[in-house]
């Protein structure tokens, strides 16, 4: 097997874009339905109710609440199944509580995300800017709201990205013999592949070719050619605010061994 390389293409604070070497497909797919369904999150998952008298019903509002992203330090704490507490709300060891109290006097207000309160130093709110809702003169919102370890196998609201995918590295090739400055492969092309340079089409954005032919269909003279690597892959992951997106293909990477290892560890014991 050939050594896997990976080349940085995109880093930001909630995407990360990659091209990965040495990998095989169904590798790939494992790392990406991991990264979807199998990397925890803290997400909260029972609410409290103190007051509301807002015109949200408590049960939509605890909706809301559970769908906020939580920046949360991981290795602090348990999933509830693994916890040794029999507190059905939890305790400190695999719970993290926070709290909300909202109020509207003089005019309406909205009430955001960056007013859970958190009650210990390894939670917080990825975004302060999550409108939660919206209180009315006289109305008011005091809840204690309990957050918890999940995947998103479990729930969305547990889901670490919003977006995992992975394409073939593109292999577009154009003909200069070939190619008589017809624009029109310039002009379908819905990702702006092509641009003309002295009279002929040009691949200037090549990583951006989603692969449909439809350059190939309207060149005349047969001169563009497209084909992908084998063995490259463009991976694009968003991470939704719960950890960087290179956490998460840490964490799913890890999962992943692991994994692999029990796999190893179990079809050992059959001999």
């Amino acid at each position: 097997m050939d050594p896997m390389d990976i080349q940085l293409l995109e880093k930001e604070e909630e995407r990360l874009s990659f091209i990965i070497r040495g990998i095989s497909i169904e590798t790939a797919n494992a790392l990406r339905r991991t990264m979807l369904s199998e990397v925890p999150c803290m997400a909260i998952d029972d609410v409290v109710m103190i007051e509301n008298s807002s015109i949200i019903h408590d049960e939509i509002l605890a909706h809301r609440l559970g769908l906020v992203p939580l920046r949360t330090d991981l290795d602090a704490f348990v999933f509830p199944e693994e916890c040794d507490c029999s507190n059905e709300l939890g305790c400190s060891k695999c719970r993290s509580i926070l709290t909300l109290e909202a109020e509207a006097t003089d005019e309406t207000r909205t009430v955001y995300s960056g007013e859970l309160k958190p009650t210990d130093q390894h939670t917080s709110t990825s975004t302060d800017k999550i409108p939660i809702v919206k209180l009315a003169p006289g109305q008011k919102v005091k809840l204690e709201a309990y957050a918890r370890l999940g995947t998103g196998k479990m729930h969305a609201k547990w889901q670490a990205v919003a977006v995992s995918a992975y394409k073939f590295v593109p292999v577009v090739l154009v003909d200069e013999k070939k190619c008589k400055g017809v624009k029109e492969c310039v002009r379908v092309c819905p990702k702006g592949v092509f641009e003309m340079s002295s009279g002929k089409a040009k691949v200037a954005r090549l990583l951006s070719c989603i692969e449909c032919f439809d350059c190939v269909k309207a060149c005349p003279n047969d001169a563009i050619t497209v084909e992908w690597e084998k063995d490259g892959l463009i991976f694009n992951v968003e991470s939704v605010g719960f950890m960087s997106p290179e956490e998460v293909v840490l964490r799913a990477s890890d999962i992943l061994n692991g994994k692999a290892e029990e796999f190893a560890s179990e079809v050992r014991e059959l001999d």
